[in-house]
């Protein structure tokens, strides 16, 4: 009987570049080509994360090489879509990792604001 290697941990990930944040962000709700990643970072951001494409395809590789990203074999009908554009699809491994990632953020958060109302500061609403 082969034996199953066992799932990465996915804390083991974190913490996560903001980009990589941001396109597991995007790929949470559905799958999507480049153009429409940067965009969606960018409305996601209002506009203070702007990936241009290299950085963009340089980070879903490396996304990919780690489990949390893949290549996505679904197209839209082909009069709807240009065939050079490639679709991309979070894995599970990806949203456990997107999951926990958001988890730790909202942690810290939770620290920064227990923090600043002890020091006599108001927490930002």
């Amino acid at each position: 009987m082969p034996t199953r290697t066992p799932s990465p941990d996915p804390a083991s990930f974190l913490p996560l570049k903001p980009q990589d944040y941001f396109i597991l962000f995007v790929l949470v709700e559905a799958e999507c080509h480049g153009y429409r990643m940067v965009q969606e970072i960018a409305r996601l951001t209002d506009g203070r994360i702007r990936m241009e494409a290299g950085n963009l395809y340089r980070s879903i590789r490396r996304l990919s090489r780690q489990g949390l990203v893949d290549e996505s074999d679904r197209r839209p009908a082909p009069d709807a879509d240009d065939e050079r554009r490639r679709y991309y699809r979070i894995t599970d491994l990806g949203r456990q990792v997107f999951a926990a990632e958001t988890a730790r953020m909202r942690a810290v958060v939770v620290s920064a604001d227990a923090r600043l109302s002890a020091d006599g500061g108001e927490a930002p609403k």
